[in-house]
């Protein structure tokens, strides 16, 4: 923004200089041609009182002394005196003409007629040439001096469009860094005041941005946070009956897949509750991904394999380390495992692959796929024939990380992708 900024006004500042040098050169040069004419129609016309046609014509014509050319014509444009064309030219017959001193410029020259009178009467013409040196030398040194004068027009111009540019760059920098601590969920950030009433109107609006979300996340933290706290009562005292009964006795296996679903409820409303009360935070944790798949591995292989479905694990190179919270990422995994469990088909496919500064897990199975990607993240009640809001909680979980949850591959086969950044500062175990 800045260097746009002074481009466009050193392209001002040349355009601008270009539109009043050149023309005043021009007038300068015109002005100095004009003036030397002016001098050579005196000094010609000087010549001309010296001049006396009425003598006979056996008395030759006496030309004064001077640094221009003389050249003498009667009426008929004929030469009398000096060196020049035999006939006068248009310049020395319009002058014989209307008894009017004429002049003209020819290259490098300059060129003046001057009627001679006999009695009150044009008895000829005397033609004075002369060098316009002069006039090119005078004009040369107007066009340095202008040159000057543009050069420090455009220095002091260029001086003031990177002070223009800091005044202006300067505080957008500053609240382009408040919008990054904001999107970065620190939401007491407020953007400092530059004293330009437009960007101070950006930042008032910032700040009012900034304070509308602190509330609406905080309340929705609060409410996360109430809810899971309301939970985990009833689901204690569940998870205590169950416990009894198993206690007296009861070795039903309906009894034990209710105490996994208890606990893996129980480790759901722990993780939603951790994610209530994070905030935003320097560095995040570190997740060996190698181990959640293991331990993902052990849990649900079992389940799969009731359902005569294998679960296939493939971690491709040394360890990946993801940089976020190894409780959310095993619940993210969880949900995606449960969706192929419950509405794929065929084998179940868990890969692990690094891409950049990215960890890719990707989960495949092999049932007739997903018609719409996103329609797969709505949330949904009740049962029918969708997903519920398990990927949809998956997904929002995955952003909370700054990771992405997304189906990757749709149709047969559908793979649900999730991508996490990796963590470069912590060694492979």
């Amino acid at each position: 923004m800045r260097r746009r900024l002074v481009l466009a006004i050193a392209l001002v500042a040349v355009v601008s200089v270009a539109l009043f040098a050149l023309p005043l050169g021009v007038v300068l040069q015109r002005t100095y041609r004009d003036e030397e004419l002016l001098r050579l129609q005196r000094d010609t016309v000087a010549a001309a009182r010296q001049i006396d046609l009425s003598r006979t014509t056996s008395d030759p014509i006496e030309l004064p002394r001077t640094s221009d050319r003389l050249v003498v014509y009667d009426r008929a444009g004929r030469r009398l005196a000096g060196a020049g064309p035999l006939q006068a030219d248009a310049l020395v017959r319009d002058a014989v003409r209307t008894g009017k001193p004429r002049q003209a410029q020819r290259g490098g020259v300059l060129l003046t007629a001057v009627p001679l009178l006999a009695r009150e009467q044009v008895s000829g013409a005397v033609l004075a040439t002369r060098s316009a040196a002069a006039v090119a030398r005078h004009t040369h040194s107007a066009w340095l001096q202008l040159a000057g004068l543009a050069g420090a027009i455009l220095l002091l111009a260029l001086a003031a469009a990177i002070a223009l540019g800091r005044r202006l760059a300067v505080p957008l920098e500053r609240l382009a860094a408040a919008a990054r601590r904001l999107g970065d969920g620190d939401f007491a950030t407020r953007a400092p005041h530059a004293g330009v009433a437009e960007l101070d109107a950006v930042g008032d609006a910032l700040d009012t941005t900034a304070r509308r979300l602190d509330d609406l996340v905080s309340r929705e933290r609060e409410f996360t946070a109430d809810a899971s706290h309301q939970l985990r009562t009833p689901l204690a005292a569940l998870r205590i009956e169950l416990e009894a009964m198993e206690l007296r006795g009861d070795s039903s296996p309906e009894l034990a897949a209710a105490l996994g679903e208890v606990e893996r409820l129980q480790s759901t409303i722990d993780t939603l509750l951790a994610v209530a009360r994070d905030t935003p935070r320097e560095e995040a944790p570190s997740t060996v991904l190698t181990t959640t798949v293991e331990e993902l591995e052990q849990a649900w292989r079992e389940r799969l394999a009731l359902q005569a479905r294998p679960l296939r694990i493939a971690i491709a190179g040394t360890p990946p380390i993801a940089r976020s919270s190894p409780t959310v990422v095993r619940e993210i995994l969880d949900v995606l495992l449960a969706n192929a469990c419950i509405h794929g088909a065929g084998a179940v496919t868990v890969a692990v692959r690094e891409s950049g500064d990215w960890i890719a897990v990707d989960v495949t199975d092999e049932g007739p796929g997903v018609t719409d990607p996103e329609e797969a993240f709505a949330r949904r009640s009740g049962s029918g024939e969708g997903h519920g809001i398990g990927l949809a909680l998956a997904r929002s979980l995955a952003h909370a990380e700054g990771g992405r949850l997304a189906v990757s591959a749709s149709g047969l086969h559908a793979t649900f992708t999730l991508t996490l950044p990796r963590d470069a500062s912590v060694s492979p175990v």
